[in-house]
């Protein structure tokens, strides 16, 4: 019976498994997402997604973790799975599965001298270049489903810095969502989650009364995160 399973596996064909990392990041501006160069097929200047192979020892959330730190040299980020592509032909090389994650990092975090070994640079959303095999729909996926998450749960706080204002969270939104959101009911919204702890510290040079920065009530944050909140109130356009 044994002998029968084991011929059973082996007749099975090999398929590989790899990785693919869609690390969005937020300059205080734009939405932006990290992409990688690569040079293969003839192709010297097609861009992808951070990717590699999960090895033998290592779980999909290792795997991943792995992949996402040799490129930033960040850990304890959010890190979600999207979703599994398997077209037989999307990698024209060899039968290859992939699973893909998508990142939310704060760009100020990023560590620069890190992405040079991998020729990495950050693309803002509005002006992303032509991307390797399906990758273009990994981030078409990746991109709707951080719509649907940030839109409910408290997500997009994971792209900002420890301390920010209402302004630049709006900003923040704004770009995840690629509308205007109405300052007054955005502005209301948040503070009415109580997630939000308000310093002291004013930004500087933002307006003649200045900014107050707010950070994140940790303790409630990891609370409500599953909660709906519904952040988006309404949007002018």
């Amino acid at each position: 019976m044994r002998i029968d399973i084991l011929e059973q596996y082996q007749a099975q064909t090999k398929c590989l498994v790899a990785l693919d990392s869609i690390i969005f990041g937020f300059d205080g501006e734009e939405l932006k997402l990290l992409l990688v160069k690569r040079g293969i097929e003839d192709e010297t200047h097609t861009w992808s997604l951070m990717g590699g192979w999960v090895q033998p020892e290592e779980s999909l959330e290792g795997a991943s973790s792995r992949i996402l730190f040799e490129l930033t040299n960040l850990t304890d980020i959010y890190l979600e799975q999207l979703h599994t592509f398997g077209s037989p032909h999307r990698d024209p090389v060899e039968r290859t599965v992939s699973v893909a994650y998508f990142a939310l990092i704060n760009v100020e975090d990023y560590d620069h001298k890190i992405s040079k070994n991998f020729e990495a640079h950050w693309f803002s959303m509005q002006e992303l270049p032509k991307l390797l095999f399906d990758h273009g729909a990994m981030v078409d996926m990746a991109i709707q489903h951080l719509r649907y998450k940030a839109s409910q749960h408290p997500i997009g706080f994971e792209l900002l810095p420890e301390k920010f204002t209402i302004p630049q969270l709006q900003k923040l939104y704004e770009a995840i969502f690629g509308t205007e959101l109405d300052k007054r009911n955005f502005s209301r919204k948040l503070l009415s989650t109580n997630l939000l702890v308000k310093l002291d510290e004013k930004q500087k040079g933002y307006s003649k009364k200045g900014a107050f920065f707010y950070k994140i009530d940790e303790e409630k944050y990891k609370k409500h995160f599953n909660n709906f909140l519904n952040f988006l109130p309404g949007s002018s356009s």
